[in-house]
């Protein structure tokens, strides 16, 4: 009632005036303070909400023996016509891609990641192809697949299906001419025999001269590859059942990783060729005939004897002389030259990597390059064995432990008479071929 009379005792105007103000003083001062109240609760919410932001710093792996490998499967699968991208040592995606691809070429199982039997024959092909020169040309141009096209030969030869050619069939008129697989046997129609006056010497067939060195150990390879792809994966010390066969998965298996271990060296050596190696290590040959020879006759220690004399005659530092055997070894197996790889392996196992001496076991055992002496092999598989179980780093497969009691086992298997040991000779040291490895 006292603010009733008070509101009427004020004059009409100034009331409506002042209730006016208060009214709008209300609603200005209660937007501000809901405008502060939201900007305080924003501010605690940010104050709540923390934001992490992580790096990804890309490490390039080291360079393992791993990655090596895995460059090189790069490289072979570049080659034929799978895209494994660049040749880097990582196992990406486009590398898996191209696994599958090349497994479904050769009708494996397409899982992205090679088995070691798949492997090696990868491997062993490209090496072949890269060193046949005219022939892989003349192979890739009858196949008409590309560079596919000499897996499936290499394959084939192995079981001894005969090569194809591709020949012109003639079609009607309009239609295209088209090519077909005809034995290469039926195109060059033979001749008919014509006598011909010949020498008492000249009458005589040379069944040897072939100019090589013997059986291919290559062919021989991918044999083995082929029959291990069927078997479905190398022989191990629990399923080893045929000594000879599993000593020759892994003579096969040792010949990819010298190829591997010399092409890496001469991958660093600097205004060098590939020719140039290879007519370097031709020295080889002819520098260490003498040794090789007497792989097939002296026990081990006279032949070890014997080569570290040639050593000491070389005027050659160990190193250096190790670094060069090593490109050499590479390079023999490559061109499938076994005098070249049997000699850098004798001087390597001279100069005290005794791992090495496992390919001189190899040798004797199947008779590549040498006679065939199971008998004498088995003092060089021991030999190497023991070394790798003294300390040694093993050079081949290192990776798999149970390889050195597989050889061992299957080594002693094939255990044979012992030859009796003759006159020991120390032969001069020749000129060799020398790379600088700085």
């Amino acid at each position: 009632m006292a603010a009733l009379a008070a509101s009427v005792a004020l004059p009409a105007g100034r009331a409506a005036a002042d209730f006016a103000d208060g009214l709008v003083g209300g609603l200005v001062g209660g937007a501000v303070s809901g405008i502060i109240v939201n900007e305080s609760a924003k501010a605690r919410e940010r104050k709540r909400t923390t934001t992490t932001t992580t790096r990804r710093v890309y490490r390039a792996p080291v360079n393992t023996v791993e990655r090596q490998q895995v460059r090189e499967t790069q490289t072979a699968l570049n080659y034929f016509g799978f895209p494994a991208g660049t040749p880097d040592g990582v196992r990406g995606r486009n590398t898996r891609n191209a696994v599958s691809q090349f497994q479904g070429h050769m009708s494996y199982p397409m899982t992205g990641y090679l088995a070691d039997y798949e492997r090696q024959f990868l491997i062993s092909s490209y090496y072949r192809a890269q060193s046949s020169g005219a022939t892989t040309s003349q192979l890739i141009a009858q196949r008409g697949q590309g560079t596919r096209g000499l897996l499936h030969a290499y394959r084939d030869e192995a079981v001894g299906v005969p090569t194809y050619a591709a020949a012109p069939v003639p079609q009607a008129q309009g239609q295209s001419r088209v090519m077909a697989a005809v034995p290469q046997a039926a195109q060059v129609p033979q001749a008919e025999p014509q006598p011909q006056t010949q020498t008492a010497s000249s009458a005589l067939p040379n069944l040897m001269a072939s100019g090589g060195d013997g059986p291919s150990l290559a062919s021989h390879c991918n044999q083995v590859s082929l029959i291990t792809n069927s078997n479905g994966g190398f022989v191990t010390e629990a399923s080893l059942s045929d000594a000879r066969f599993a000593l020759n998965e892994q003579f096969c298996l040792a010949r990819t990783y010298a190829i591997a271990e010399g092409e890496t060296i001469a991958a660093n050596l600097k205004g060098v060729t590939p020719e140039q190696l290879e007519d370097q290590c031709r020295a080889f040959g002819p520098a260490m005939r003498d040794y090789v020879s007497a792989l097939s006759l002296n026990e081990r220690d006279a032949v070890i004897s014997d080569v570290r004399g040639f050593v000491l005659q070389s005027g050659q530092s160990p190193a250096q002389l190790a670094g060069t055997a090593k490109v050499c070894l590479s390079v023999g197996y490559r061109i499938d030259n076994m005098n070249v790889a049997l000699g850098s392996g004798l001087l390597l196992t001279a100069l005290g990597e005794e791992a090495y001496g496992e390919l001189m076991g190899h040798h004797l055992n199947e008779g590549f390059g040498t006679t065939r002496r199971p008998d004498l092999a088995l003092a060089w598989y021991d030999g190497a064995v023991t070394a790798v179980e003294k300390g040694a780093e093993p050079v081949f497969a290192p990776g798999n432990s149970e390889r050195n009691s597989l050889i061992r086992k299957a080594a002693f298997q094939s255990k044979g008479a012992q030859a009796p040991k003759p006159e020991e000779t120390v032969q001069p040291a020749s000129t060799l071929p020398t790379f600088s490895l700085d």
